[in-house]
């Protein structure tokens, strides 16, 4: 087999083992890795690729400017390309083993305040597009979902009775996470006007104008526009409220562990990004408000 048709066929394999965003990724960073193997002296192929190849390969883009979280998420696809390889009988051992990428610095997530997140999603108006962007910022901030879990929603999976929703998160995985009073009637208040936007037999708990589910980038292009009209200075993206409402939870609780059942995370170290930002908004508190933390000049 050439390259290209190892490449094709990995795609193939991912088709139903993976989402579309994961199967994408996983494909275009083994069609640059197949790039980077044909441009090698000498070429080599997949197949024949060792762990001297691939250190030499993230030294190059790694030169580039690549970062290490980049080549963390390429290294992670070309293990699982090589995972197949070796399913096929193609490979006898991963070239990938003991391969770690350049460290980059850690950068905290970027969080509204609470008052920011307060502004943002107190959207105001009684049109049906103002009414269903309030119930998905809400929802957002209060839940804590990722935007493909708030635009994948159905309507079946909010629970009324409980104030719960049902998400389905990364790797297939579904949790239930706690759904606010404020989400809840903005949920509701969208349900009673959402009939008569959605198209017959719509299942979508989000529907655009038109009535299909709406997408991710009407979602983030909303967003975007509803910023800039509460008077919030910054770029903000749905991610946003995600960590806000991971920031903000962890600083009235404390309680690491719960974060991380909401958010869905597979391991505690992800959500304890969260402590280095809650560490970051006190220290603030410090500098503005003790008398001896300011440097006297």
């Amino acid at each position: 087999m050439t390259q290209q048709p190892l490449v094709a066929a990995f795609a193939a394999h991912l088709a139903t083992r993976a989402s579309s965003h994961t199967r994408n990724a996983y494909v275009r960073d083994t069609e640059q890795l197949a790039a980077l193997a044909a441009a090698s002296a000498p070429p080599v192929a997949l197949e024949r690729i060792t762990g001297a190849h691939l250190r030499r390969f993230l030294s190059a883009l790694h030169g580039r400017g690549l970062s290490g979280r980049t080549l963390a998420r390429m290294l992670s696809s070309w293990r699982g390309f090589f995972r197949y390889l070796a399913e096929e009988g193609l490979v006898q051992s991963d070239p990938c083993a003991g391969l770690r990428p350049p460290k980059s610095p850690k950068k905290l997530p970027d969080a509204l305040s609470p008052d920011e997140a307060t502004r943002l999603v107190g959207i105001e108006g009684d049109t049906p597009l103002a009414i269903r962007d309030r119930a998905m910022l809400e929802l957002f901030y209060s839940s804590g979902l990722r935007l493909s879990e708030l635009a994948g929603l159905t309507t079946e999976r909010v629970d009324w009775k409980t104030g719960e929703v049902r998400v389905w998160g990364k790797g297939a995985k579904e949790r239930i996470v706690p759904v606010g009073e404020p989400a809840m009637r903005a949920l509701t208040k969208w349900c009673e006007v959402r009939t008569g936007m959605a198209a017959p037999g719509s299942r979508a708990l989000f529907v655009s104008q038109h009535g299909t589910p709406i997408s991710v980038r009407s979602i983030q292009a909303r967003m975007k526009g509803w910023a800039i009209k509460q008077g919030l200075a910054r770029h903000v993206h749905p991610h946003m409220l995600r960590h806000s409402f991971a920031s903000h939870l962890l600083q009235s609780s404390g309680d690491l562990r719960a974060v991380q059942e909401m958010l869905g995370h597979a391991s505690i170290a992800s959500t304890q990004i969260y402590t280095h930002l809650d560490f970051q908004y006190l220290s603030k508190v410090y500098d503005a408000a003790h008398p001896r933390a300011k440097k006297k000049v």
